[in-house]
């Protein structure tokens, strides 16, 4: 099996790119500047056919972990059907299903289809929010927040559901995947252990933290309508509208069939966190 990695620099291709070594797996990594120790690269650009030629040379799977939000995933699977390329890992997101009508959800619902209709022996991942260090740009927020203030606001009643998965569980979904004959040509949805209020997210990184915060319920229509306003003036604001409408909206996915199908066991939410945590404590 040779792989060629896309994405490899990034936060989930890290951890993905680890898992594949640790199980005898080289892959060859395409990335825009930097190398990668370690392992063979190609300076390239995912939406950019001539570099995807070099970098598919001698490809017979594609592990593709670069967000499909772009508009590159026609581009992308034309050069992997080309160069004769099999089986491929595509992550995707859970945010496909959200209420919300952004215009990366129409991109990635677009990649979706393009996969699904190519020749390739595909698999689609769809993880939720991912975190699990100081990269994931949703819990470390969180976290530091807490560790620095004792009142929290809290937009809406935070009793809706969130199903956050730690990073490690992704790559090792990809892992899992990718040897697995059931999961060629489906789609899964991957989510942490179990569905948790916002309430409970908070009080969970609160305790592991040794920290006492007071939540504080801001009504969130209001706000959101105050940001869109802000918004459509070009201004900035640490929270977006978006970001609270996202909130207040259930966001819990099933993991059943990727259990069955190639063994997907994610950890609880509080292990995660507490993973976190400590190598947020180890890089101090």
């Amino acid at each position: 099996m040779k792989i060629l990695l896309t994405g490899a620099t990034g936060f989930t291709g890290s951890y993905v790119l680890r898992r594949l070594l640790a199980e005898g797996l080289s892959p060859r990594c395409l990335v825009r500047q930097k190398t990668v120790e370690g392992v063979e690269t190609v300076v390239g650009d995912i939406g950019d056919a001539a570099s995807l030629a070099r970098a598919f040379e001698g490809i017979d799977t594609l592990i593709n972990t670069a967000s499909l939000g772009f508009g590159h995933a026609p581009v992308l699977v034309e050069a992997a059907e080309r160069a004769g390329v099999r089986r491929a890992i595509f992550l995707s997101t859970t945010s496909l299903f959200t209420s919300l009508n952004s215009t990366s959800k129409s991109i990635r619902r677009a990649a979706e289809e393009t996969i699904q209709r190519s020749s390739l022996d595909w698999t689609i991942l769809r993880p939720t929010m991912i975190y699990g260090s100081a990269r994931d740009r949703n819990m470390i927020r969180l976290i530091r927040f807490v560790q620095r203030w004792p009142l929290l606001p809290v937009f809406g009643d935070g009793s809706h559901l969130q199903q956050p998965v730690y990073v490690d569980d992704v790559a090792a979904a990809v892992v899992l995947a990718l040897r697995s004959d059931a999961a060629v040509r489906r789609a899964y949805n991957i989510s942490g252990a179990a569905p948790l209020t916002f309430n409970q997210v908070l009080e969970t990184v609160a305790r592991l933290l040794g920290r006492r915060v007071r939540k504080v319920h801001v009504p969130a229509k209001p706000v959101v309508k105050s940001l869109q306003w802000v918004e459509r003036r070009g201004l900035r604001f640490p929270v977006k509208a978006e970001q609270i409408l996202r909130l207040n909206e259930n966001k819990a996915f099933d993991w059943a069939e990727a259990a069955r199908d190639f063994g997907y066991a994610p950890l609880p939410f509080e292990e995660g966190m507490r993973r976190e945590i400590e190598s947020l404590k180890q890089e101090r």
